[in-house]
């Protein structure tokens, strides 16, 4: 079953604005919240409009989607069923008026930083699709402590300033605000003794290695999202999510713009001449190009369909070839002959029928120099 169109699922257009995006997810949130709606299906459609919220409220996630659609994100490693759906009415109510007075959440405040990750790639391997071993130095876990913070046998205490909260409420009127803790700066726990290895950060520096799945036809600039592979959350907080971008690196025939793909076809000059048949590379192997007679050098042939897919398969680009025109070398005296009495052939007062561009060209040359003297 294909998933909802995420501005239909907030009820908005493909032109709102942040704040509109802002406006709609937080009357929607408040209506089915899973904690005030019991209805059966009210959790999913509060994760699905969740999903919505946080790709579009980004820029770069919105402009991939709108470029991509829903798979961008299939192959991003995203998944509904991994989504916090632990957002309180607290949070939803003090985003609505965040523009006001701030925006005082601390949600986040341990949560691991994301880390982006620069791989290049071949066209080929862009064209198929290929799994990478990705080797980079991150923050993980200590596991000395278990990512607490505190020495072994000994345990962090909470925070009585904040009763474990990491936050403090504060009336202002009418309404009560959050602020960060300052005696845990938002933690909600006091370490005693901390953690030798780690001091107390519940972290250490490691390299680490896996392999991820680089999905066909990216190109270069674009993005895949690993959810929870960034740094590890401070003190136990959630991990932060890699960012690997993709850059193609430069091919020994194509060239690629978006989904279509140009290339060079060097040809004898005699087929130029004469016309003929010649084969030339696409992605699905060698295909017949019949070049007309009398073709001049820099002629672009456009062969549809031939260029590289886009991501969700939706379109399929163009393959344009270019004729460049190649001049004989290394030839012997009987050839050198031949194309002496082939000169000769020529009726010298009418060459210019057979060579209409340097006609026009030498009469420009006349021009030039007339004007020049005038």
């Amino acid at each position: 079953m294909s998933k909802k169109d995420f501005y239909e699922l907030l009820g908005i257009s493909r032109t709102s604005s942040n704040k509109e995006i802002k406006r709609a997810y937080k009357r929607l949130a408040m209506k089915y919240h899973p904690d005030r709606n019991k209805k059966k299906n009210a959790e999913k459609y509060f994760k699905e409009i969740k999903e919505a919220y946080e790709i579009l409220i980004d820029e770069k996630k919105r402009s991939t989607y709108d470029q991509y659609g829903h798979d961008a994100f299939n192959q991003s490693y995203i998944n509904n069923d991994n989504l916090n759906t632990e957002t309180s009415f607290s949070d939803i109510f003090g985003d609505v008026f965040g523009d006001i007075f701030g925006d005082n959440s601390n949600q986040n405040i341990n949560k691991g930083s994301d880390l982006k990750y620069n791989i290049e790639l071949s066209l080929e391997e862009i064209i198929k699709g290929v799994n990478k071993k990705i080797n980079i130095q991150t923050l993980i876990k200590c596991n000395y402590c278990n990512g607490k913070g505190a020495k072994k046998g000994s345990l962090p205490t909470i925070c009585l300033t904040c009763n474990g909260n990491g936050q403090i409420q504060i009336k202002r009127g009418f309404f009560t605000l959050q602020q960060t803790c300052p005696n845990c700066n938002g933690l909600g726990k006091i370490i005693k003794n901390i953690c030798n290895k780690c001091n107390g950060n519940g972290r250490i520096k490691k390299f680490k290695s896996f392999s991820i799945k680089i999905p066909k036809n990216l190109k270069t600039g674009d993005n895949i999202r690993v959810s929870g592979e960034g740094e590890a959350g401070k003190r136990g907080g959630i991990s932060g999510d890699l960012y690997i971008q993709i850059k193609v690196k430069d091919h020994f025939i194509f060239k690629r713009e978006n989904n279509n793909l140009y290339c060079e076809i060097p040809i004898p000059f005699y087929i130029a001449i004469l016309g003929g048949i010649i084969k030339i590379p696409t992605l699905e192997g060698l295909m017949n190009l019949k070049i007309p007679s009398e073709t001049q050098t820099g002629k672009i042939f456009r062969i549809k369909g031939r260029g590289i897919k886009s991501v969700n398969n939706k379109f399929k680009g163009d393959l344009l070839c270019k004729i460049i025109i190649e001049t004989p070398i290394n030839l012997n005296e009987k050839q050198k002959n031949i194309l002496y009495n082939f000169k000769e052939s020529l009726n010298n007062k009418y060459i210019y029928k057979n060579t209409p561009k340097i006609n026009i060209f030498n009469k420009n040359i006349e021009k030039f120099y007339k004007n020049l003297n005038n």
